[in-house]
């Protein structure tokens, strides 16, 4: 809506002036009591959903990262058709990701738990290099490692920032979504959502 001008100044007369001034002072003081009632409401803010739950793996085929081994075996790529006959935890990580880094050590735990396949994509490296290079630095906690040099196959699964962290049903279908870093503090409650999910695959 066009306001009138003031006919002498050319300018909004000084009520409407200051509705001007007032109306997007209010719009974010509402915006802002909605985002603290959140935070007091003791939501998660990583807990996010996913379009992606409930739904099969995007179709992808993703090479070996160059020169990675593990056991002095070359660690192989990955392919949505890896992503079924068992639970699967898939970690969608890259070299240059400070968080990623952080998480590194709890994924290298997360493995040595029994029954946990975990699996991950290595996100658009600035060389085919970097991942080798990062994986070999600080351990290899994956059976099967896709070099994701362009990040389609990230995208397909709704990633928008790594570190993110799946958990595919042994049918092929996502049952759940960790957006954030894996920590000492919710280790646990991960390894019981990993658990769970399983035991629902496993009753369908």
């Amino acid at each position: 809506m066009t306001l009138p001008l003031d006919e002498v100044t050319g300018r909004p007369p000084p009520v409407r002036r200051s509705l001007l001034l007032i109306v997007p002072a209010l719009a974010f003081a509402a915006l802002a009591a909605v985002l603290f009632l959140r935070l007091r409401s003791g939501a998660d803010p990583a807990a996010l959903p996913s379009a992606m739950i409930g739904k099969p793996v995007p179709s992808f085929d993703l090479p070996a990262v160059p020169g990675l081994t593990a056991a002095g075996a070359p660690v192989p790529g990955l392919s949505s058709q890896d992503l079924k006959g068992q639970i699967t935890v898939l970690n969608v990580f890259a070299s240059w990701c400070a968080p990623c880094q952080v998480e590194h050590p709890m994924l290298m735990r997360l493995a040595k738990e029994p029954g946990i396949r975990l699996v991950g994509i290595d996100y658009k490296e600035p060389s085919p290099e970097a991942g080798q290079r990062f994986l070999a630095r600080h351990g290899v906690p994956f059976s099967a490692v896709g070099a994701d040099a362009s990040g389609r196959a990230a995208i397909d699964f709704g990633v928008y920032g790594v570190p993110e962290t799946f958990i595919v049903g042994p049918d092929g279908v996502i049952r759940d979504k960790l957006v954030g870093i894996l920590t000492p503090e919710n280790f646990a409650s991960v390894l019981a959502r990993i658990r769970a999910a399983g035991k629902v695959a496993a009753a369908q």
